[in-house]
């Protein structure tokens, strides 16, 4: 029992390492290797939120108005997003992911697709379909 453990733990960290190397792949073609997990996180809170304000992004961030604007003022630095007044309200500033940001919110999700990829194609079609098999099981 604690053998297979140990073999399932293996085989668990091997996926883990694989999907990390999918992401950081992503994140290299963005020229942003160094990158942090919650500046991630602030990326997929804009992409999710559609039109997001500074007050908003604070409120939902749960930081200062500040802080937002410290980030976002370094995000806009990387590329990662910009500024678009509102079209009814030019006083109202809202936050918008460029393509290169777009990119690092979704990637989490394309790390996936890849790392699914990596297995599909080291896979013949039976044991893929015994993987799907064998994971629906899973709770």
């Amino acid at each position: 029992m604690v053998e297979r453990e140990e073999h399932l733990l293996e085989v668990f960290e091997n996926l883990h390492r694989m999907r990390n190397e999918c992401s950081c792949s992503i994140f290299s073609e963005c020229g942003l290797s160094d990158i942090t997990v919650k500046q991630i996180a602030y990326l997929k809170v804009i992409d999710e939120q559609g039109d997001v304000t500074f007050s908003r992004l604070a409120e939902i961030t749960r930081n200062s108005k500040p802080t937002i604007t410290e980030m976002i003022n370094k995000f806009v630095r990387m590329e990662c997003v910009y500024r678009e007044s509102c079209p009814s309200d030019g006083r109202i500033l809202y936050i918008r992911l460029t393509d290169k940001g777009r990119k690092i919110a979704e990637a989490e999700q394309n790390a996936l697709r890849r790392m699914i990829e990596r297995l599909v194609h080291s896979l013949d079609e039976h044991e893929q379909e015994l993987l799907i098999e064998i994971l629906r099981k899973v709770r």
